[in-house]
């Protein structure tokens, strides 16, 4: 299989195996319209441009320094593969951050040049300009990763037990928790039971999480100021711990959009135990081509497999988990 890390060097305490494919199907093959933007610990950086790989050095990148995103362009909107590519572009432009506060004002500002950039001038409260999910993980060496969501992609936590979702999808689902019209029961079973091919914010298109009807030009960060109180725990810019015991699974929704995607997300934890993240990955991929979940809709597939390995020099790394939600696991 093919990994575009295959090249890369991510240093000596991380594990990382990234793949895109326009599809797993025989008979069909959309345009791809996700992309990946993967920089290594010494500023190769690679993603996808007219659906190809294409690898860069950054100049002044800081040795150890690591940043991974995956994006899903919008394939109900004109040039979403373009929209996404745009901002895999811009990524390369941005400086490695050292704070959550830098990294949200610099991305946040992208959002807004690459709004500019594809506006037309019919363009007033209306869906018809492009747009991309963007979650992305910011990696200074030594230190916590800082997550950047918005949209529907996912970063997943895996361990031999359980499947965890470290992001809330920007789906009207969601927007209705928000307002207190959906408890944590029904959240969770119309956003991660089933498929609904429907999304409230994406990066250059802006947000309806106040009306549905009306686009707003701006990103909303969801968070516990205006997050329902089982979702406080995924807030969109935070920094994320992580275990050494768990792989981390960066993905967009092709890998669950299917009508039930419990009983194939129920899978991971077997099928991600493998050796390393290249494996891992290819394991996923594999399942996924032969044995789809039912009732799946073809679309493209983008994953980064990650995992943090203890440094070498001590015999101890901080396994502490992210917070528990205040319900029991669904998986």
């Amino acid at each position: 299989m093919t990994r575009i890390t295959d090249q890369l060097n991510f240093g000596p305490g991380l594990d990382v195996a990234a793949r895109s494919s326009a599809s797993i199907s025989k008979l069909q093959t959309p345009e791809n319209q996700d992309n990946l933007l993967l920089i290594d610990a010494n500023g190769r950086a690679v993603l996808l441009r007219d659906q190809t790989p294409q690898t860069t050095q950054l100049p002044d990148w800081p040795q150890g320094h690591v940043r991974l995103a995956v994006l899903d362009g919008m394939g109900g909107h004109g040039h979403g593969r373009q929209a996404a590519e745009a901002v895999a572009t811009g990524l390369l432009r941005i400086p490695a951050c050292a704070s959550l506060e830098e990294l949200s004002t610099r991305l946040d500002q992208l959002h807004r040049d690459l709004q500019a950039r594809f506006a037309r001038p019919d363009d007033h409260d209306t869906f018809r300009r492009p747009g991309t999910t963007l979650t992305l993980l910011e990696i200074p060496p030594g230190r916590e990763p800082m997550l950047y969501h918005a949209g529907d992609s996912r970063l997943y936590e895996i361990t031999p037990q359980t499947v965890k979702p470290l992001t809330a999808d920007h789906v009207p689902a969601t927007a209705f928790a928000m307002h207190g019209l959906l408890d944590e029961q029904e959240w969770w079973q119309q956003v991660h039971g089933e498929h609904r091919a429907q999304i409230s914010q994406a990066y250059i298109l802006g947000n309806a999480f106040a009306n549905p009807q009306v686009l707003d030009d701006g990103l909303l960060p969801l968070d516990a100021t205006n997050l329902p109180p089982f979702l406080h725990h995924l807030a969109d810019r935070r920094a994320v711990t992580v275990r050494a015991d768990a792989t981390y699974l960066l993905a967009t929704d092709g890998f669950w959009s299917c009508a039930h995607p419990q009983p194939w997300i129920e899978r991971w934890p077997a099928l991600l135990a493998q050796s390393d993240a290249g494996h891992a990955l290819d394991a996923l991929f594999s399942d996924y081509a032969h044995n789809p979940p039912p009732q799946l809709h073809i679309d493209n597939l983008s994953a980064i497999v990650i995992r943090f390995t203890p440094p070498k020099t001590t015999g101890n790394v901080d396994e502490t988990a992210l917070p528990t939600a205040p319900i029991p696991s669904h998986f």
